[in-house]
């Protein structure tokens, strides 16, 4: 794991419950537990400064950084897709998009990415569908500079064909079937037991390295509604799992971090 990535999950997975503020020396007491040399680390935090993901701040005398208010609403929206908390209902319209595509190659790849993130796959050009307006594509589309308009419209035809078309779905249950085979060797009953001989920066670093890999599966699954999904789709049990081991190693990575944001 690099330690951007894993700097991303702390904020999002402990800081942000924390108030969002961390000390710098406890961010790199933290990852050191991944491995993640102290170095590293710092480059890492000085990038997502330039990036706009965290901002300078004094707490108590302390030198540390916060979570921008961007940071924050990705990292909230993130949360909520790693721990499933309900998705709205699906109203049967379909969320579209036309873009007025930015010049560069770059910035087209940065926009399709950002898309694609928000769960939008393109139609056609620069035309993107999604089954819902996701509530950051104004700002994220505005920091680009893109010009854009959307609509809310009903497909002519069969939504589940349509999700297939736009879609990889055989392939991303095949990736939550992988996750599922390697989540079977970490889902022993004896998970506490493991917790207890181990302790805390190792309950941590499992937990971070399992948060971590489902999190890679935001930037592939758009959150599509169950009517347009097929009738066995694996992502519902292997969440569910995933869930049971990320709780259980919860309290005692909490313990750990406090232990490293308090020295």
């Amino acid at each position: 794991m690099r330690a951007r990535s894993a700097l991303f999950d702390l904020y999002g997975d402990h800081v942000a419950r924390r108030g969002g503020w961390a000390p710098v020396g406890g961010l790199v007491r933290a990852l050191e537990a991944l491995d993640i040399a102290g170095p590293a680390t710092r480059t890492a935090v000085s990038r997502m400064v330039r990036e706009g993901w965290l901002t300078p701040s004094v707490h108590e005398g302390a030198r540390g950084y916060a979570q921008t208010a961007r940071a924050t609403r990705q990292l909230a929206d993130a949360r909520r897709r790693i721990y499933d908390e309900a998705e709205p209902a699906w109203s049967g319209a379909w969320d579209v998009v036309v873009l007025e595509p930015p010049e560069g190659r770059a910035a087209r790849e940065r926009v399709a990415g950002g898309l694609r993130y928000l769960g939008y796959a393109p139609l056609a050009g620069s035309t993107w569908v999604g089954a819902r307006r996701h509530p950051d594509l104004a700002a994220r589309l505005e920091r680009e500079d893109v010009d854009w308009r959307g609509f809310a419209s009903r497909f002519d035809g069969d939504d589940h064909a349509l999700a297939t078309d736009l879609w990889d779905l055989p392939a991303l249950a095949r990736g939550y079937l992988q996750f599922d085979d390697e989540l079977t060797t970490d889902h022993e009953p004896s998970a506490e037991a493991w917790i207890a001989k181990e302790g805390p920066a190792a309950a941590f670093a499992r937990r971070a390295r399992l948060v971590h890999r489902w999190r890679l599966f935001l930037f592939d699954d758009p959150g599509l509604p169950a009517q347009v999904l097929p009738q066995d789709w694996p992502r519902p049990a292997v969440a569910a799992r995933f869930r049971d081991l990320a709780t259980r190693l919860a309290p005692a990575a909490d313990t750990y971090v406090d232990a490293c944001l308090r020295s």
